[in-house]
């Protein structure tokens, strides 16, 4: 059971690389003005973003679990 949840683990790490690297290829510019938005907002926004997303991440895992 255990290596099941590490396969999955990395099947998203996996994912989140697939989707940053086409983000990357198809709109580089756009990248390079997001990063730089990034690198000026402040410390507790990014994190408030952060935890948001992760939550909001957690949800959709646990609710495609509960329904699939």
């Amino acid at each position: 059971m255990r290596s099941i949840a590490v396969a999955e683990f990395l099947i998203g790490v996996g994912i989140l690389f697939v989707i940053e690297g086409l983000l990357f290829a198809a709109s580089p510019a756009f990248m390079r003005k997001a990063m730089k938005s990034a690198m000026a907002t402040p410390d507790n926004i990014l994190r408030a973003v952060g935890i948001g997303s992760a939550v909001a991440g957690l949800v959709l895992i646990w609710a495609i679990r509960r329904h699939g």
